[in-house]
């Protein structure tokens, strides 16, 4: 064995790009090149049989290097090379389609030349969802860190003698009445209701949630103006034991009319 070999079949043995299999065989090698290292050791040491010793040692000492490698495999060729898989995802990374705002498998097709279920495949082995779009923002506020540790942290490590309520509300909810009875289910027969309703208006729903036992303390109001707000409070305060403290996770709703210190 040549030092430049001994370098590379370390590089083999540790490199992170390197399979499994072809790791292993550089370690038995290397293992194989002590002094003194009988077959039935190296494959004590590395954990194999020492017919597979056997065999790996006999092919670097046939073949070098190339030896450790793969032998090709029988069978069909595959039909899509890699270069049409990374042109595939290159361009649905990096590029749109002139006439859409995202990616189809039709269009993508068209544009690579291979069909469409071809394109489908690559797209969900590299976990690819050009239909798809998510939000995000990031916060300007420059105290952002210490707040979310605040938070974080009463979920995390609730105080003693005192109680988190997590809180938030739900509005434009529609009250609609059905304009018969609904039907109830029965056995082969599911329930069922009249397709038109009359309205009712709005109303909202404020909720605290009980992050130790996942109780919920529920109201509702037919706004949600700070005066709902402050009602809910109130509610609040009255159900929780006066022993305890209240810790309140909450944001500022969506009213203006709600001030700031409701997030507080």
């Amino acid at each position: 064995m040549t030092d430049a070999q001994r370098r590379e079949l370390v590089r083999g043995a540790r490199a992170a790009t390197s399979t499994q299999a072809y790791a292993l065989r550089c370690r038995i090698v290397l293992a194989c090149a002590e002094p003194g290292a009988f077959n039935t050791h190296v494959a004590a040491e590395v954990g194999v049989s020492a017919m597979t010793v056997r065999k790996w040692r006999n092919r670097f000492i046939e073949y070098g290097l190339a030896g450790l490698a793969d032998e090709p495999r029988p069978g069909r060729p595959p039909s899509i090379l890699l270069d049409q898989v990374q042109q595939v995802v290159e361009m649905t990374l990096e590029q749109v389609p002139a006439d859409a705002t995202h990616w189809s498998r039709s269009a993508m097709a068209g544009r690579s030349g291979l069909s469409k279920s071809t394109v489908g495949r690559i797209w969900r082995r590299f976990d690819l969802k050009p239909h798809l779009a998510d939000g995000f923002k990031i916060s300007t506020d420059p105290l952002f860190v210490e707040k979310v540790v605040d938070v974080v942290g009463l979920y995390h490590n609730p105080p003693e003698q005192a109680v988190v309520l997590c809180v938030d509300e739900k509005s434009q909810m529609q009250a609609l009445d059905r304009s018969q009875p609904v039907l109830p289910m029965m056995p082969g027969m599911p329930e069922r209701r009249t397709h038109d309703y009359a309205r009712h208006g709005t109303t909202s729903l404020f909720a605290a949630f009980n992050i130790a036992d996942g109780t919920v303390i529920g109201e509702l109001h037919r706004r949600h103006r700070a005066t709902e707000f402050k009602k809910f409070l109130v509610t609040i305060d009255k159900a929780v034991p006066h022993e305890l403290d209240v810790h309140l996770v909450c944001d500022n709703c969506e009213d203006d009319q709600v001030p700031s210190w409701a997030g507080v």
